[in-house]
């Protein structure tokens, strides 16, 4: 059996307010969206202002980053530079979801959608930020 880490409610609740502060403070509206290790949706938030297709592309972005291991920009990166196959994949490759590494362990994602790509993953990172800062043993 193996014993790991895992996201909760509270947990969620805390990176999408990080999230939301940062995007406020940008002026931003997005769409904040937690998965868990697994990809399944815990929260989706969509701000007042943001996009309406931001609600379908924000939880595509977290569940791509925990099905893959890795951020979605690293996804986006391999089909730009030639590997087109990946398109096949299930998962969203665009830029903007970033994995919440704890201890060596992927146990979830944030995606975000409604502004600049690399404006989306700022706004993930400063979620998951947020939870590190509570004492998780977070990697970005």
């Amino acid at each position: 059996m193996i014993s790991r880490q895992q996201l909760t409610l509270d947990d969620a609740r805390q990176i999408a307010s990080a999230a939301e502060t940062e995007a406020r403070l940008q002026g931003w509206n997005v769409t904040i969206a937690i998965a868990d290790h697994g990809g399944h949706l815990l929260w989706l938030q969509r701000m007042d202002g943001a996009p309406l297709m931001s609600a379908e592309i924000a939880p595509g972005k977290a569940r791509t980053c925990v099905l893959a291991r890795r951020a979605s920009k690293s996804m986006e990166d391999m089909i730009n530079g030639g590997r087109v196959a990946a398109l096949a994949m299930p998962v969203l490759p665009i830029e903007g979801g970033e994995m919440i590494v704890v201890n060596g362990d992927v146990v979830g994602g944030v995606g975000v959608s409604g502004v600049k790509a690399v404006e989306d993953a700022q706004i993930a990172r400063a979620g998951i930020a947020a939870l590190s800062a509570a004492g998780a043993s977070c990697t970005l």
